[in-house]
């Protein structure tokens, strides 16, 4: 992708290691990743480079837009890595990506994916009132595993994230999306649904942990094709509008179905 839309510009396609990166660029689907390539937080199964960021380019925005026009692209997915080095976490930074690609394309679709900011409702405010059309924020793993994976992550503070998107803007679509194959239970998957559905979200994606490096978390379990079926329909029978379920399946999977 560096070879169709420059040095410029970075995708969580290629910095996570995504295993549908061949199907979604040849459909035509980009998740930019914005503020950089480095991590502030050190979750165990991410693949994303992790340490002390640089500052945050100003002209990435309209670098971002400018990649979008180029590929003529009419839905896109925006999402970061966690900065919690920024005063506002980076919102202010998705708010101009926002803008910047509507500036090239009125009628373009945004889904950002972001960061919780810290619980922060002032920096959520900022992005819901840029007028995403889908926000997406993932709860990741069911809460048990949190101590363990994401030990600088709060699973409250990111349902609360998506409760206080609806509440900022009821319109809003949200979305949040989690891995299997981490020693989750099958009752702690559908009191996860339950917790997504309470909190608001019309969308949720359900796909398999894969390792992306020898030095991340290992794998528990390889779940079956027909478990991944099952969470889709008791999702889908408890009230979530789209439930997309499968080994493969990551947060920007066919986004622009949503």
């Amino acid at each position: 992708m560096r070879s169709i839309i420059g040095e410029k510009v970075h995708t969580v396609c290629e910095s996570a290691k995504c295993p549908n990166i061949g199907e979604c660029y040849s459909g035509g689907t980009v998740t930019f990743m914005i503020l950089g390539d480095i991590c502030t937080r050190s979750c165990g199964f991410c693949g994303v480079k992790k340490g002390g960021p640089y500052p945050p380019d100003a002209d990435e925005p309209g670098n971002v837009a400018a990649a979008a026009k180029k590929l003529g692209l009419n839905y896109v997915v925006v999402t970061s890595v966690t900065r919690d080095d920024l005063p506002d976490g980076g919102a202010g930074h998705f708010s101009r990506t926002i803008r910047e690609l509507r500036t090239v394309n009125k009628d373009i679709k945004v889904e950002v994916l972001i960061p919780d900011f810290r619980g922060s409702i002032k920096d959520l405010k900022a992005v819901v009132r840029s007028r995403p059309d889908v926000l997406n924020h993932n709860i990741e793993m069911v809460p048990r595993l949190y101590k363990k994976i994401r030990p600088s992550s709060d699973y409250k503070r990111s349902i609360d994230l998506l409760k206080n998107a609806k509440k900022i803007d009821p319109d809003i679509a949200t979305k949040s999306g989690f891995m299997l194959g981490l020693g989750e239970t099958a009752e702690e998957v559908k009191d996860l649904l339950k917790a997504l559905k309470d909190a608001g979200c019309g969308a949720v994606t359900i796909g398999q942990y894969i390792p992306p490096s020898q030095n991340s978390v290992e794998v528990v379990e390889y779940v079956k094709p027909e478990k991944f079926e099952e969470y889709k329909n008791f999702g889908r029978s408890i009230g979530i509008k789209k439930v997309i379920s499968g080994p493969f399946v990551r947060s920007s999977y066919l986004a622009g179905n949503y």
